[in-house]
């Protein structure tokens, strides 16, 4: 556990649902994730590299080849919905698992370059409403090889989903922790936060990361 100016960070290694189970009841504000979207997907990224190594237009990652574990079966949000506030990213992969919500676009490419390569934006699911709102964020474009995590979100992304939708003081949990994005975006703007990652590494990065962030003066008023 981590602390700064009586915010917390709670993290753990494991399997989220089992870590929920241990979690006091009311202990969540809202649920703000990136989940493993159930597409099995492919993160060599040396297939899009010219040269040598690939036959492609992008550079090689440092988490080339590295599995997003559960990501080999389709994705169940059931067990998070209960939550008064919910934010999915990715959900247009199992959209047909959940109810009608308003929807978040992030859009990662400058004009000129829809429908050039891959996806234009991102998109999540938020329970309740019926609205759809923008934000765009190029930050991580054309830095595949900087990521720490294959589906890293953009740090001004997560600040500006958790300003949007929760309070200061509140607790987020982010049950699918990754490299720990979330957790510094509450860091930097006074939120609780609780973070589970069950891959070793990540959770290492993500400790680093929201300890780090810790350590910086606070970046809200």
């Amino acid at each position: 556990r981590y602390g700064a100016v009586g915010m917390t960070s709670q993290l753990y290694l494991g399997d989220c649902l089992d870590v929920m189970r241990t979690l006091p009841d009311k202990s969540v504000d809202a649920v703000i994730t990136d989940p493993p979207y159930g597409m099995n997907w492919d993160t060599d990224h040396t297939r899009f590299v010219i040269g040598p190594n690939g036959n492609g237009h992008g550079r090689p990652s440092k988490q080339s080849n590295k599995k997003i574990h559960g990501d080999d079966k389709p994705f169940d949000p059931t067990p998070f919905l209960g939550f008064k506030k919910v934010i999915l990213w990715g959900f247009h992969h199992f959209a047909d698992r959940l109810p009608t919500g308003s929807v978040l676009v992030w859009i990662k490419r400058n004009d000129p370059a829809f429908g050039s390569f891959l996806s234009d934006a991102d998109l999540a699911w938020v329970k309740g409403g019926c609205g759809v709102y923008c934000f765009k964020d190029m930050s991580l474009y054309g830095e595949t090889n900087n990521r720490l995590h294959p589906t890293q979100k953009p740090l001004p992304l997560m600040k500006w989903c958790i300003e949007k939708y929760t309070n200061p003081g509140d607790t987020v949990l982010d049950p699918f922790m990754g490299s720990g994005t979330t957790g510094v975006a509450c860091v930097q703007t006074g939120r609780n936060f609780i973070g589970i990652e069950i891959d070793p590494g990540y959770f290492e990065i993500a400790q680093r990361r929201i300890h780090d962030a810790e350590q910086q003066p606070l970046l809200f008023a």
